[in-house]
């Protein structure tokens, strides 16, 4: 399934997106705030879809099942040290794998802001990532039967830059987060000033019009700038009255 830009006026979010700040809600593990910059705020802060424990819940009974199995049915001769050893490998076992998804989720933060998407996961050993909102060219999901049913699916972000295209899979509501990326995109485009054309004997910054235009009119394409808001942004651009 692919989806464009949604329509204006869309409805709010549902309960099962964990969101805050802007939309009044904070989790119980929030992302951290010392990591926003100065003015940013955070429009959606999720954790995985639940259903990104079924495998680690699964595993963790398998390894508990077969360490029992074989220390019931072990033979009384045989040395204490055996079962020593069976519990040494299921607890090995149970930290190799199934912990290890437990950990992902619950450290793991996908976090839409006013600036920026966010990705982080991790306890000891960090991964991040961010894409700004202004480098994403297009955002889509793909949803499966089940995945319709439960509320998850896969995203797919393509932006400009070393990220190129990303996907995040078992995300929560993912046609909500779609909506949210390109409502926080365009709400950062109107309050970004377009810098213009320097002057004779001014201090402004040089900038590629023409890298400008492009980008203007990509997100007129995507549906972020409607055609009076772009030809507004293009005259400012270009320094007309």
């Amino acid at each position: 399934m692919r989806a464009g830009p949604p329509a204006r006026g869309a409805a709010a979010l549902p309960a099962a997106v964990v969101a805050r700040s802007r939309r009044g809600y904070r989790p119980a593990m929030s992302f951290p705030e010392r990591l926003l910059v100065p003015g940013e705020e955070v429009a959606l802060d999720l954790r995985e879809h639940w259903i990104a424990l079924v495998v680690p819940a699964f595993l963790t009974i398998g390894i508990a099942v077969v360490a029992g199995l074989i220390l019931a049915f072990a033979p009384g001769s045989w040395p204490s040290w055996f079962r020593w050893a069976v519990l040494l490998l299921a607890l090995v076992a149970l930290w190799a794998w199934p912990l290890q998804g437990f950990v992902r989720w619950g450290s793991s933060h996908f976090v839409v802001t006013s600036h920026r998407v966010i990705h982080r996961s991790g306890l000891l050993a960090r991964h991040a990532m961010e894409i700004p909102l202004e480098r994403i060219s297009d955002v889509h999901f793909s949803q499966g039967i089940l995945q319709r049913m439960i509320g998850a699916g896969t995203l797919t972000i393509e932006s400009a830059g070393e990220f190129g295209q990303q996907q995040f899979e078992n995300v929560r509501d993912p046609e909500d987060v779609q909506r949210v990326i390109y409502e926080e995109a365009q709400a950062s485009t109107r309050t970004v000033t377009v810098p213009t054309i320097p002057r004779p004997g001014g201090g402004s910054p040089v900038v590629s019009v023409a890298d400008e235009l492009e980008k203007l009119d990509r997100l007129r394409r995507q549906g972020v700038l409607t055609d009076e808001e772009f030809a507004a942004q293009k005259a400012r651009l270009l320094g007309s009255p």
